[in-house]
């Protein structure tokens, strides 16, 4: 899974950076009434959004260490791989028919494939002016690939062999005991990958709200710089071209 994109915030942060420092050397005639318009303000707002974007970086890195830690553990091929051997163990034994059958229906589920074949189209209808319409059929995505999907049917298959008593398989993988250390082990990175993802989100929404919100981010703010200065010296003059090149826009990743 490939990180959101942080390239384009910077920029905005490092663009009223350079706002600030034409400011600056515009010396006593920089003189907005505005407060937010005013040096240490925009000063206080820069500092704001730096700390936003660190928190970004701090909390993406943190989640992405989680979330590679999960995908390895519980990555769809060995898990597969894994309740296809813990099915072929329990038909090995004398287990129930039923029993069996279970435990195949379960690890389809692991497997992403249907009981069986797809239901075929509803046969065509008469309408009353002597048409024929053919009915829709819905199709209906059986594949329960997500790793909460995962972990909850191989949890189900767990149960299902650790409750016949015939299942009992000598490769040390395969044993009750250790399937179910396997599976506390993917609950718990699991639950870590999704606890750190919301530092993350939430950082991610101090950021858009400190570069974007309406008449208080850095992106409105800087716009109603650039006017201040061109009605200070003018649309033609050089002070208001050193400015109005920087760009300020809203970053959509």
């Amino acid at each position: 899974m490939t990180s959101t994109s942080e390239t384009g915030h910077p920029k905005i942060v490092s663009n009223f950076e350079t706002l600030i420092a034409s400011c600056l050397s515009y010396g006593a005639v920089y003189n907005p009434s505005k407060n937010a318009l005013k040096i240490p303000q925009l000063q206080a707002a820069l500092a704001t959004a730096k700390n936003t974007l660190q928190t970004v970086k701090t909390t993406l890195a943190a989640f992405e260490n989680t979330r590679n830690a999960r995908e390895l553990a519980i990555a769809p091929a060995p898990i597969k791989k894994l309740s296809t051997r813990i099915v072929n163990a329990l038909e090995a034994t004398d287990a129930s028919k039923l029993t069996v059958n279970d435990a195949k229906t379960i690890n389809r589920k692991i497997q992403g494939k249907r009981a069986g074949a797809a239901a075929p189209s509803s046969p065509t209808a008469a309408t009353a002016n002597g048409t024929t319409t053919t009915p829709e059929t819905p199709k209906i995505s059986v594949s329960q690939q997500s790793f909460d999907s995962l972990i909850d049917n191989v949890s189900k298959l767990i149960t299902c062999v650790a409750a016949e008593p015939l299942y009992t398989p000598n490769e040390p993988d395969l044993k009750v005991i250790a399937l179910n250390t396997a599976l506390a082990t993917f609950k718990t990175l699991n639950s870590a990958a999704i606890n750190a993802s919301i530092p993350y989100k939430n950082a991610m929404i101090a950021r858009d709200t400190t570069l974007y919100a309406e008449n208080t981010g850095l992106v409105p703010i800087a716009i109603e710089i650039k006017k201040y200065v061109k009605s200070v010296f003018g649309a033609t003059s050089p002070q208001y071209k050193q400015i109005s090149a920087i760009e300020f826009k809203k970053q959509t990743k």
